[in-house]
């Protein structure tokens, strides 16, 4: 009954979120765009002519994001280049390429790099997740994780004077990541956009400048 009675709210509270309606009206794909939107609106983090990777883009509300920002090519098409990976299928945006599979394994990241060219990237971003358990250490542990792989991406890829943005919670482990990231970043900053839901302890890392430069 309590189980039921959790999804009549969140199918509720879904159905009237301003963010929900307003990515409908919009045409994205989910109400975590908005998030990226602000966030960005603040760093400018997309600009036309970047190299931008996309990891754990489905269902591609941020790909399609980017989309625009990049959009206004002359004659169509966009100034820069997206790349989206995802373990799950995302279907098709135009100008961004997508790429299914584990970016951890070397078959997908030879893909990605195959397409790269020996180019570095602007800007990776990252809305990933884990299927977290309810149990707080383990989970802790999968966020942990996750951030890791997208740090250890992101420091192979990007350009000495790119940026990371990733998804982080609140957590046992947050001042763990938050440490990883001063010890990959010139500058690291935390955001916590409106369109993020107060009750939750989402937050998003923010770093710009590697470190460690050959």
């Amino acid at each position: 009954m309590a189980k039921n009675k959790f999804n009549q709210n969140w199918v509720h509270d879904h159905i009237n979120d301003p963010y929900v309606k307003l990515a409908q009206k919009e045409g994205y794909r989910a109400r975590a765009v908005y998030k990226l939107k602000e966030i960005d609106e603040a760093e400018h983090l997309v600009r036309p002519g970047q190299i931008i990777v996309d990891l754990g883009a489905t269902p591609g509300s941020w790909s399609q994001y980017v989309r625009n920002k990049l959009a206004g090519k002359e004659g169509g098409g966009i100034q820069g280049e997206i790349f989206a990976l995802d373990l799950l299928l995302m279907e098709p945006i135009a100008d961004v390429q997508f790429i299914q599979g584990d970016f951890r394994e070397e078959n997908v990241l030879s893909q990605l790099e195959s397409r790269l060219l020996g180019r570095k990237v602007d800007l990776v971003l990252s809305d990933m997740a884990p299927n977290l358990s309810g149990n707080s250490t383990v989970d802790a542990a999968r966020v942990e994780y996750i951030i890791e792989l997208a740090v250890s991406f992101a420091s192979d890829h990007l350009k000495p004077t790119g940026s990371l943005l990733v998804k982080c919670f609140h957590g046992p482990s947050y001042n763990t990541i938050v440490d990883l990231f001063k010890d990959t970043f010139k500058v690291v900053s935390n955001k916590k956009p409106k369109a993020s839901k107060d009750k939750s302890s989402e937050i998003f890392l923010l770093g710009r400048g590697l470190k460690n430069v050959d």
